[in-house]
């Protein structure tokens, strides 16, 4: 039987990390991204290997350019044929105050959390078109919902990936490719480490669940959509304990 592959990107740490560490103790081969982790990434790939036995293909550069991603593929598919599961996990966060908000750091937010999706999609694609399968997951946000104050462009990133996974459904939906994003609610990762603890108890106070989601629950409901049957698309799915 054919062994298949992912790709995760932003793999190196929290939400990312857990998604390969999940694919990997399922049998399957992966392709594993991060922008500054390099090392961190490289020993994450050996110790996957080690653990379940499978073949881990890293790459450091930026999913938001053109020139990187292509070069990723590349070097990819000179291991691997393709992907036949794609996670764009790459994100950065970004708050404060609209009216403080820089063109600069918004442009670094919409190509590190927006472009990223786009370029490392289309490079998917004419694997999974060839193939007449594969499923792309888009790790989300709540945000991208509803908005979050003083989050306008991580909120409006997400708010294009949620868009772009519904419009990509249907376009892809006649080829047996499923399209579907996880959003996210409060998880319990790095990128929450600009909170207080007293902070994070205030917010979880709000949750219905009454605390932080954690990674390996992204990565299970991750791994899950990823395998379902094509006929599941389109659907952005909050995984939030109640929060939204």
């Amino acid at each position: 039987m054919k062994q298949h592959t992912a790709m995760i990107t932003g793999a190196s740490r929290g939400i990312g990390a857990a998604i390969a560490k999940k694919f990997a103790a399922e049998g399957w081969n992966l392709v594993l991204t991060c922008l500054h982790s390099k090392e961190k990434l490289e020993t994450q790939a050996l110790e996957l290997h080690a653990a379940y036995g499978i073949t881990c293909f890293t790459f450091a550069g930026d999913m938001g350019s053109k020139r990187d991603v292509q070069d990723c593929f590349r070097r990819m598919e000179e291991r691997f044929e393709g992907v036949d599961v794609l996670i764009n996990n790459a994100g950065i966060s970004h708050a404060g105050l609209f009216t403080e908000l820089s063109l600069e750091d918004w442009e670094q937010v919409m190509r590190t959390n927006s472009t990223s999706v786009f370029l490392c999609t289309r490079q998917a694609l004419p694997y999974m078109l060839k193939q007449k399968s594969g499923s792309i997951v888009n790790i989300s946000s709540v945000w991208g919902c509803v908005g979050a104050s003083c989050e306008t462009a991580y909120s409006a990133s997400k708010g294009a990936v949620n868009a772009l996974t519904m419009a990509l459904a249907k376009e892809l939906a006649p080829s047996g490719i499923a399209v579907n994003a996880i959003a996210c609610g409060a998880i319990d990762t790095d990128m929450n480490a600009c909170f207080t603890e007293e902070e994070k108890a205030d917010i979880a106070e709000e949750i219905p669940a009454g605390r932080f989601g954690t990674p390996d629950e992204v990565a299970g409901l991750v791994f899950a959509v990823a395998c379902q049957p094509s006929y599941l698309t389109g659907q952005i799915m909050r995984l939030d304990g109640g929060w939204i």
